[in-house]
């Protein structure tokens, strides 16, 4: 089977309604010729969205060429997407295509757009308007017939409002916006990718069972909120199937970086503060009895945050911070998660 068609019955797995519902919209935007922008959070699959654009389109047996954006410096974007002629500047001996051309009549999806520069943006304006470009060192004008799909993490209205974007090319790029569900969105889908992970290692591995997550585990899992989105999934399964000496997975690292050995980094504390004395209460409200419901949940939201924004978002140092178990961490700010915001 073609490498092309294999692509297209990978479909990705998930069973709840953001998922479900992100991939009708995908499939609906993939017949229309036009340009689709693809937002998402860190490994939350904005690649394989783009990918599977381009297969369920027309387009599908041509090329889909990869730019990603963020690994490639801003003096070399537009070399990179427009070719140049020889001579075109110190090093160019031969005359080279760019992606545009690599990608005609398929697709080039730009991993990461937010970060092309404002010059570039220009020229790519021209391809979408115009379906023309010139390569760097050439005032040949060229013709393309590519689809354009973008993906990013970053709010592209802001960055126009702020002259970072061109809006002109937003315009012309945001036909449709297609906005991936975060994991932490996504519900039992977390535990039916954590299987599917665990089997795929279990088959690496060479084990002879498949792994059985443990009700503990499941729990952990549904429990943490996933910035990493579905890659720090996959990593964390992987990492308990072979870390495991038996088919049920009882233990998973979240954080591989935690050192076991190191004491609590008193930086989460705020460095120096200045502490009360023994059997000493700060006195920090001033408040009617009949307020102490009120006044307890304002303390611990109060902290809670500031725990949080001293250890940077990591939960298990902000629980070692202020002297908590992660489990009772966690259930203060499941409790208070919409007030964190």
């Amino acid at each position: 089977m073609a490498d092309e068609q294999k692509t297209v019955m990978q479909t990705p797995l998930g069973e709840s309604e953001a998922f479900l519902d992100f991939q009708q919209a995908l499939s609906r935007a993939a017949t229309v010729e036009r340009s689709v922008l693809v937002v998402g959070e860190r490994g939350s699959g904005k690649e394989i969205a783009a990918t599977r654009l381009h297969y369920l389109s027309k387009r599908w047996q041509h090329n889909l060429i990869t730019v990603n954006c963020a690994a490639l410096p801003p003096s070399l974007i537009e070399t990179e997407l427009f070719g140049y002629e020889a001579g075109a500047f110190t090093g160019a001996t031969k005359t080279r295509k760019g992606r545009f051309e690599e990608a005609e009549g398929g697709t080039l999806f730009l991993d990461e757009i937010g970060l092309i520069p404002l010059e570039v943006q220009e020229k790519i304006l021209r391809v979408v308007e115009y379906g023309t470009f010139e390569r760097v060192g050439s005032s040949k004008t060229h013709e393309v017939n590519v689809r354009i799909i973008g993906a990013t993490n970053a709010d592209l209205p802001k960055l126009c409002a702020e002259g970072k974007f061109k809006e002109d090319l937003l315009d012309r790029l945001s036909f449709e916006v297609l906005f991936l569900p975060p994991l932490r969105k996504r519900g039992d889908d977390i535990i039916l990718l954590a299987n599917y992970f665990a089997a795929k290692m279990a088959l690496e591995c060479q084990w002879k069972e498949m792994p059985v997550l443990s009700e503990g585990i499941k729990t952990k899992l549904m429990e943490y909120d996933w910035p990493g989105n579905v890659r720090e999934l996959k990593n964390v399964i992987e990492r308990a199937v072979y870390r495991s000496s038996n088919p049920v997975i009882e233990s998973i690292i979240l954080d591989p970086f935690e050192n076991p050995f190191d004491p609590i980094d008193r930086r989460c504390l705020g460095g120096d503060v200045e502490k009360p004395q023994e059997n000493e209460v700060p006195d920090y409200f001033e408040a009617p009895l009949d307020q102490f419901e009120a006044v307890r949940q304002k303390l611990d939201i109060s902290f809670i945050k500031k725990a949080l924004e001293t250890c940077k978002g990591n939960q298990k140092e902000a629980a070692k911070a202020l002297g908590l178990t992660y489990d009772q961490f966690r259930g203060l700010y499941r409790k208070y998660r919409e007030n964190l915001s």
